[in-house]
């Protein structure tokens, strides 16, 4: 099976049980650092799986995908958490599956893109590379340090 067979088929539904495990701290983290919680399951997911996608391309995503949700995804999400208390279960429900279906947009657009980037696969052979390398690559572009997440480091090995 190809890599992008493999992108295609598994990475957002193998990412669903990672996001369950560690949904509070992904959160935290796109509430406190603005984190894309995509682009953080998508670093543990090449970690577990052994790609490298480099630097360059980590920032280009966060970039491009920061551009789009800016415009749409960030200010519904604001409004939904402005009107929780103004709606009724079923209406806040509603607004939820909205954010949803742009949160599955965001992840599709997160795919296509890259599918067109050089991802190099790690072999045991590697050096200098260690098993949560994407991780520390995403969480640079905050200037967090992945070492002060083990949870994440445990869950990309």
């Amino acid at each position: 099976m190809t890599l992008s067979n493999r992108l295609s088929l598994s990475l957002w539904s193998d990412c669903d049980p990672l996001y369950m495990q560690h949904q509070s701290l992904c959160l935290q983290l796109q509430d406190d650092h603005q984190l894309n919680v995509n682009l953080l399951l998508l670093a543990l997911w090449l970690d577990m799986h052994h790609y490298l996608l480099p630097k360059l391309q980590w920032r280009q995503l966060q970039q491009d995908t920061h551009s789009w949700e800016r415009k749409l995804l960030l200010p519904y999400r604001q409004l939904r958490r402005q009107s929780k208390a103004c709606l009724a279960t079923g209406e806040y429900r509603q607004m939820l599956e909205l954010e949803l279906m742009l949160e599955r947009k965001s992840q599709a657009m997160i795919l296509t893109a890259l599918k067109l980037m050089p991802l190099e696969e790690q072999t045991s052979t590697s050096t200098n590379i260690s098993s949560y390398h994407n991780l520390s690559h995403y969480l640079a572009l905050f200037n967090l340090d992945s070492r002060n997440y083990p949870s994440l480091q445990s869950a990309s090995q």
